[in-house]
């Protein structure tokens, strides 16, 4: 199939041929979409999970069996074309072993655009943070070098996925052995100007909280870095960091001075749960200055050492996640 071929050039693709790629791959999938209502082939089981912007629903298909899941976006809210280049980008990257794997499904009912997907039963990672406590350090070590597998593999391919969180980290066990990562809406091909159009949250990086410049900030992997910093200090500590990367936020505050003088007595006191080569592992890619965060991979020079203390705690209520 023509579409089939469109994948695995859009996969291959990195740098700047990945956006021309992908422009091919929604040409092709605008025209193969299949007119249909999701009663005609799938049966709905339940309801696995539900976003602002549409829900996600576990479904077996009527003559096969095949357990599914299908992400259903509304119609009356969502573009085709924002639903197509989620589709697709999904779609280019569904090979690698930590990404969600893809059935090649679109769909169009009356009411509905939709996509079928591998079904995770163990719900996602914010399921499984305990506050106060995270998840155990082997389970948040399993996640870290998976995700850092996945990242990687989004970067070769000129993009950057910009939603890293627990909710869109999916569980496949309850130990954290095999997870993936899906919801790929945000990603955008690296070099893309943006600017901050909604709230600054926890995962958001200080370049995008204080963007001034009408035409926005070239995006990069140091972004994903930042994100990928704040889901490892939720998994083992249960808390965010700050609510906002903001100077006016006292914990992100007291973050910022740590990282001006590295001193230890300036670690801010939800930190001090982590272990030495743990809250520097969480500096470097949490670094102020894009240009001197570290790559995602370096996280996997950490993975041998300890990352959390055994009497941490007890130390002062911080953000929960």
């Amino acid at each position: 199939m023509a579409e089939s071929s469109a994948v695995a050039a859009a996969a291959a693709a990195g740098g700047t041929a990945a956006p021309t790629m992908l422009e091919e791959l929604l040409e092709i999938t605008a025209q193969s979409l299949v007119r249909t209502e999701v009663a005609e082939h799938y049966e709905v089981i339940r309801e696995l999970g539900r976003g602002k912007y549409g829900h996600v629903m576990l479904v077996t298909h009527r003559q096969r069996g095949t357990p599914m899941a299908l992400k259903l976006l509304p119609k009356a809210s969502t573009k085709l074309h924002t639903f197509l280049y989620e589709y697709c980008v999904a779609l280019s990257l569904a090979t690698h072993p930590a990404i969600i794997g893809m059935f090649g499904i679109a769909i169009e009912s009356s009411q509905y655009y939709g996509f079928l997907y591998e079904p995770a039963l163990h719900k996602d990672l914010i399921s499984i943070i305990k506050p106060r406590d995270g998840i155990p350090e082997p389970a948040a070590k399993q996640c870290a070098k998976q995700l850092v597998s996945a990242l990687e593999f989004i970067h070769s391919r000129g993009l950057v996925y910009r939603d890293i969180k627990p909710e869109n980290v999916l569980l496949f066990d309850p130990e954290c052995r095999r997870i993936k990562l899906t919801d790929f809406g945000l990603t955008r091909p690296k070099g893309t100007k943006l600017k901050l159009v909604a709230g600054v949250i926890p995962y958001t990086a200080p370049e995008l909280s204080n963007t001034a410049d009408a035409q926005g900030v070239p995006i990069d992997s140091s972004l994903d870095a930042w994100a990928f910093g704040v889901l490892l200090f939720c998994l083992l500590t249960g808390y965010f960091p700050w609510e906002q990367s903001l100077p006016d936020d006292p914990f992100f505050e007291d973050f910022m001075q740590w990282q001006e003088t590295g001193l230890e007595e300036d670690l801010p006191r939800h930190w001090k749960r982590l272990t030495a080569e743990a809250a520097l592992m969480l500096r470097s890619l949490l670094a102020l200055d894009p240009a001197k965060r570290c790559p995602v991979s370096g996280v996997l020079r950490y993975v041998d050492c300890p990352w959390r203390l055994e009497d941490g705690n007890s130390q002062e209520t911080a953000v929960k996640p």
